[in-house]
């Protein structure tokens, strides 16, 4: 075993960050599991102390899921981490990295000042002028700036008359001053999370939509299946994560009639969907990328 004290940050007893604490608890012997609600930092000595356990004393850190949900606490988490990386500790994925994911615009901004395809995308405070993103859309998608697995999106249609699209979007503005929209693509049934372990591609599975959703999350009762790209989507997730400098992340892509697009790059990736899509062992391949990284 390797002499290794590598601590997973994660949400016990939930299926991804249990086999990962697996999978190091046996490359290493060692097993920490550290929730961020139960995370205190003294500055003044410079530790961050998770019950009797200093991570600033660790050797790395590997972030599965830094929260159940999104929301600005979970930046404030990530800044928390900065200070065990001040102190020598590896962070996979860096925190810094992971801060430009958590926020919805920001992934965005990123993918496009990148060249990225993306679908048809309006950011504004304004409810008129979210009425017109609606009514130029057709259809729009309204999205939080802090959400995963399709939480607290809704779609608004521009066949609606436009007090019921005031409405609709009043309701969505009132929890979501900024509000990201997005244009509702006819997609095929189906996206795909595309697997990158320290930028090099490992493979793809696909997200079907269940008979009644309009989104593909499992959430929402869509279902596993595997994938094979071609060469050139391949190509653009790999193009598409490599801003953001990740250990582990999965680029959710769609193909289009007009050519795939790229919706996301995920501060975490998905272990499940590599799992029941594709039969990889993403938490054995993670650790032992961990294990070689902390070597070199």
């Amino acid at each position: 075993m390797a002499d290794y004290r590598i601590g997973v940050v994660g949400i016990p007893g939930k299926w991804s960050t249990e086999v990962l604490a697996d999978a190091v608890e046996a490359a290493t012997g060692y097993r920490l599991v550290i929730d961020m609600d139960s995370v205190s930092l003294d500055l003044e000595r410079r530790r961050l102390l998770f019950g009797d356990s200093d991570l600033c004393r660790l050797d790395a850190l590997i972030v599965k899921k830094i929260s159940a949900r999104y929301s600005p606490n979970t930046l404030d988490r990530l800044e928390l981490l900065r200070v065990a990386e001040a102190a020598g500790v590896r962070v996979f994925s860096r925190a810094e990295n992971m801060l430009r994911l958590i926020d919805r615009l920001s992934c965005t901004v990123t993918l496009r000042n990148a060249g990225i395809p993306m679908p048809a995308t309006r950011v504004t405070e304004n409810i008129a002028a979210a009425v017109s993103a609606v009514q130029a859309f057709g259809s729009a998608v309204f999205k939080p700036l802090y959400s995963t697995k399709a939480r607290g999106m809704c779609v608004i249609d521009a066949g609606d008359d436009v007090a019921q699209i005031e409405h609709a979007i009043g309701t969505f503005h009132a929890d979501n001053p900024m509000m990201y929209i997005q244009q509702k693509l006819d997609l095929p049934g189906r996206d795909l999370g595309m697997v990158f372990l320290g930028g090099e591609y490992l493979g793809s599975y696909a997200r079907v939509s269940g008979d009644e959703a309009w989104n593909t999350t499992i959430h929402s009762g869509g279902r596993y299946a595997p994938h094979e790209p071609d060469d050139s989507v391949i190509d653009l997730a790999r193009r598409a994560q490599v801003p953001f400098g990740m250990d582990f992340t999965t680029v959710d892509v769609a193909e289009t009639r007009d050519g795939p697009i790229v919706f996301e790059v995920s501060a975490f990736g998905g272990f499940r969907g590599a799992k029941e899509g594709i039969g990889i062992d993403a938490a054995q391949l993670y650790t032992q990328y961990v294990l070689n990284e902390l070597k070199d």
